[in-house]
């Protein structure tokens, strides 16, 4: 029988990364929060790869961190290797990269939620929304379990009408085996919200002691680490664990396409859409039938357990399939598989339905984060949970909500991109999609968010204090470059000789030094104290963060010119109630994308596939006309 188990302000429904960020966000901000998941031992869970970060992704945890979420401390204190990216070109795609003991990761983050004062952590399967009035007031239980909130934030990851596949067999299943969620993904569809089926996959695991790594190449972390979290100061007391390269062969190939009619995605089986930039193997060699070999990476689960994850080898194929498969691989001719590879089918609910805000235009105060909404890892379902549950609150609360700017956050270009254009595969985020990606460096993270995460409650005083003293460290070392002067002594002629850039020939001040490519901060600050005596002692992230805004000037400073001018477009907010059809000289494809999307500004409408220019022109001049006719409202 159904019964009144508990009212809170914010009901977080599914505790993966999505769920965390959001859980954790809603509560520091003061809300009593409830977090119900199906199973607690796959709190923070990572049914895919064991890492966090990389290209864009790696730019997001830090961004999570400056706002005042938890993955990138999470990380920093259970990684077994940790590397920076693309160190050979452009700070924009700099991008850091952890190994995670997965295990202890995911025993860290529900440490963390059991120890948050306003977090309520219970096992349930939720089973129906309340909605009265077209607005989200609770949730009931798969026990009958009534729990009312006046807000609710879904994130339900791959569990939707979860379907696994391997081979020709197929079985209800979200990831790993658990209970997937049917009946919550039934009501959606009658709730009138728009649904599309996606697919994502994970490659088999094999074991440690089955492995010949004398045929592979050792991946090593970094010597000298760096972490997601301004937080962390510390290395934590443990050795970095290698991952290894290998490839696939002929024979690898030959095994794959002589078993393609068995393969699901071919055979029909798999109705879903698949992620574009992380196909299956079996899908990379039909694809790309020319090469003759592509990279695997055997990557460490942790440092409890025997379990490899074989990157690069996700697949869908038959058990008996994928072991001949790995066993054609370098290294692994003996190697026994403890986990097969699977496909997993999913529902996710069409992204366009949202405001930019997360909240769902169809049922207020209900939110949705994380794959749910179309996209694909655990970066970009975190960075998505973190704003839900900030903008659940603030739905509460009747105050002003955050959205941040394709300018100001990659979470800015994710939201924008998924609320904006939609997406007909899962969405992956990559530092292309960011026109202005010179601005969102990992490097300058904490200088471009700390302050928004201090103004929502989510940043310690403490923790801003440090972040005042950084910044005030940043604006001292670049007048200090402006303002210092190296002499062509002999020393700084030796150390530019040494360092394979050209001596000088007369006195130069540090910041015009500091943009030659050979020189680094710390290089120049040792010619200063050659010229100077002073000493000099700055913490990374500040030289870091010089380097780059002195190197990169003038193409930060054309982007900046960029933004301003964007903005005014920003600035033009569409009426609430504007009616398209009204809008006397819009093509009809603009008519009908802009009365789905519902843009709130001009920008926005701007960036609708199948908005011209033209359409924009004309939308402007209508919401000029508007306004000066006296009408002020707006949406959200």
């Amino acid at each position: 029988m159904p019964y009144e188990a508990g009212a809170y302000d914010v009901i977080v429904v599914g505790a993966g990364h999505a769920g965390c960020e959001a859980a954790l966000a809603a509560a520091r901000m003061g809300a009593s929060t409830l977090v119900l998941t199906i199973n607690l031992d796959m709190v923070a869970f990572m049914p895919c790869n064991p890492s966090i970060g990389g290209p864009a992704k790696g730019h997001v945890v830090r961004e999570i961190d400056a706002l005042g979420g938890e993955m990138g401390k999470t990380i920093d204190r259970t990684f077994i290797q940790m590397r920076m990216l693309n160190t050979g070109k452009g700070p924009a795609v700099h991008a850091l990269r952890a190994q995670a003991d997965k295990a202890r990761y995911a025993q860290m983050m529900k440490h963390t939620l059991e120890n948050e004062k306003n977090v309520t952590l219970r096992q349930a399967l939720v089973e129906q929304l309340l909605i009265k009035d077209e607005r989200c007031i609770g949730c009931v239980t798969h026990t009958g379990a009534i729990f009312r909130a006046q807000a609710v934030v879904l994130t339900t990851g791959t569990y939707l009408r979860g379907k696994v596949i391997i081979g020709e067999t197929t079985f209800e299943s979200g990831p790993n085996n658990q209970c997937p969620s049917i009946t919550l993904a039934e009501q959606l569809a009658e709730l009138g919200f728009a649904l599309v089926r996606f697919k994502t996959g994970t490659p088999p695991r094999v074991h440690r002691d089955t492995i010949d790594f004398s045929k592979m190449s050792a991946q090593p972390g970094d010597e000298e680490v760096q972490f997601f979290s301004s937080e962390t100061t510390e290395r934590p007391p443990m050795q970095q664990v290698p991952c290894w390269l290998t490839y696939t062969t002929a024979h690898t190939h030959e095994t794959i396409v002589d078993n393609l009619h068995r393969a699901p995605m071919y055979s029909g089986v798999i109705e879903g859409t698949g992620p574009r930039y992380c196909p299956s193997i079996e899908d990379k060699i039909v694809r790309f039938a020319d090469k003759g070999q592509h990279q695997l990476f055997l990557e460490p689960e942790g440092t409890h357990t025997a379990e490899y994850y074989v990157q690069g080898f996700s697949t869908s194929m038959p058990e008996d399939v994928q072991l001949r498969m790995l066993r054609s691989v370098p290294g692994m001719e003996h190697v026994e598989m403890v986990r097969t590879g699977y496909a997993i089918e999913y529902d996710a609910i069409v992204p366009t339905q949202l405001w930019p805000t997360l909240e769902t235009k169809r049922i207020a105060r209900l939110f949705t984060a994380g794959q749910i909404n179309g996209t694909s890892g655990y970066e970009e379902a975190a960075g998505q949970g973190l704003i839900a549950g900030i903008n659940a609150v603030h739905a509460v609360r009747g105050t002003k909500p955050l959205i941040l700017r394709r300018d100001e956050a990659y979470i800015g270009v994710l939201i924008d991109d998924l609320v904006t254009k939609g997406t007909n595969e899962p969405y992956r985020l990559l530092t292309s999609r960011a026109e202005f990606r010179l601005l969102l460096r990992h490097d300058n993270a904490h200088m471009r968010l700390t302050n928004i995460g201090y103004a929502h409650g989510l940043i310690s005083a403490q923790r801003y204090e440090r972040f005042l003293d950084d910044k005030q460290a940043v604006e001292q070392l670049q007048a200090r470059l402006r303002t210092t002067k190296i002499q062509p002594v002999d020393e700084v002629q030796r150390l530019l000789t040494a360092w394979g850039t050209a001596p000088i020939t007369q006195t130069v001040y540090a910041e015009t030094m500091l943009m030659r490519p050979e020189l680094t901060v710390e290089r120049v600050l040792q010619l200063m104290h050659i010229c100077t005596g002073e000493q000099s002692d700055y913490v990374k992230d500040v030289r870091a963060f010089v380097d780059s805004e002195i190197k990169y000037r003038g193409y930060i400073e054309k982007q900046r010119a960029q933004v301003e001018r964007l903005k005014k477009m920003e600035n033009k907010r569409i009426p609430h109630d504007i009616d398209y059809t009204h809008v006397r000289g819009l093509a009809s494809e603009a008519k009908e994308k802009l009365a789905r999307v519902r843009p709130l500004s001009i920008g926005q409408a701007a960036r609708i596939s199948g908005v011209t220019p033209a359409d924009a022109s004309i939308l402007l001049v209508y919401v000029e006309q508007h306004y000066r006719a006296g009408g002020v409202r707006t949406a959200q």
